[in-house]
């Protein structure tokens, strides 16, 4: 994925790391995505937190309305991908 690390890329990036409030950042992504982008990137991120916690993928169909084919995608990054998602998922587990 190195090819994609632009320097536009890396502006975003800058922004998202500088921004803390949820609502401004909720703002952005309203802005730079469509409402079924949001809702999909967002699913991928309760799907992995399911496969996280031992469920099943039907179960997690279930639940989320995710594909199998989402499913197997977000579990495959779980096991080979670049960490993100463990990353997303420290930042959750250690909310109050």
């Amino acid at each position: 994925m190195a090819e994609i690390r632009t320097p536009d890329v890396d502006d975003l990036l800058s922004v998202l790391a500088a921004l803390d409030d949820p609502d401004a950042i909720f703002a952005l992504l309203e802005d730079l995505f469509t409402v079924r982008e949001i809702r999909e990137t967002s699913q991928r991120l309760g799907v992995a937190r399911l496969l996280a916690a031992g469920k099943s993928y039907a179960a997690i169909e279930a639940e989320t309305g995710a594909s199998a084919t989402t499913i197997a995608r977000v579990s495959k990054c779980l096991s080979y991908g670049a960490g993100g998602y463990e990353q997303a998922l420290k930042i959750l587990d250690a909310r109050p």
